[in-house]
C-alpha cells in the first residue's frame, strides 16, 4: 500500500509524516545467529587476514513486506529461525573457502553475505515479501550486507 507524501500517522509516541512521495508501508522481521568459521582471504594487500584464521560471526536475516498474513505474520519467525539454523549449520566450524558457493571467490564478508542471502531467498517466501537482507558481522565493528528486492510481479528466487 502506498502512503502519500505528508500522510499523518498518530501513535502513542507522537505524530509521524511520510516524507517521501509514494513511500510504501513496510513490516520488517529479523532473526540473528552466531557462529564461528574460518577463512583465508585470497585477494587484497596481505596481512593477518591472508592466513587461515577464525572469526566469531553474527548473521542477521531481515525480511520486509507490506502486508501480514491471516495470522498477523509477514513470515512466521519459527520458519525464519529454522531456515537460518540450517544455513548456519552449513557454515559453523567450516573453512568458508571450501564451500561450493564460494568456489573461486575471495571469501570476503561481502561474498559470504551474498551467498547466504541467495540461499535464504531460495527457502523463504511469503506473498507480500518485498525484500530480504543478510547482514554479516565478523567483529563488533565490521560487517557487510547483501539485499535482494522483489519486483511486484516476481519472487526473490529469480
Amino acid at each position: 500500500m502506498m502512503v502519500p507524501a505528508g500522510t499523518t500517522i498518530e501513535t502513542e509516541r507522537g505524530i509521524f509524516r511520510s516524507p517521501i512521495l509514494g513511500a510504501a508501508r513496510m513490516f520488517t522481521v529479523a532473526v540473528s545467529r552466531d557462529f564461528v568459521a574460518q577463512h583465508v582471504l585470497t585477494a587484497g594487500s596481505g596481512g593477518p587476514e591472508h592466513v587461515w584464521h577464525s572469526h566469531s560471526y553474527r548473521i542477521e536475516v531481515s525480511l520486509e513486506g507490506g502486508a501480514l498474513d491471516e495470522s498477523g505474520y509477514l513470515v512466521d519467525i519459527t520458519e525464519i529461525e529454522s531456515r537460518l539454523d540450517v544455513l548456519v549449520s552449513r557454515y559453523r566450524d567450516r573453512t568458508l573457502n571450501e564451500l561450493p558457493e564460494l568456489a573461486g571467490l575471495n571469501p570476503s564478508l561481502e561474498h559470504v553475505a551474498r551467498a547466504a542471502c541467495v540461499a535464504l531467498a531460495a527457502e523463504l517466501d511469503a506473498p507480500s515479501l518485498r525484500a530480504l537482507t543478510v547482514k554479516l558481522w565478523e567483529s563488533p565493528s565490521a560487517w557487510a550486507s547483501y539485499r535482494l528486492e522483489r519486483p511486484e510481479s516476481t519472487d526473490l528466487k529469480g
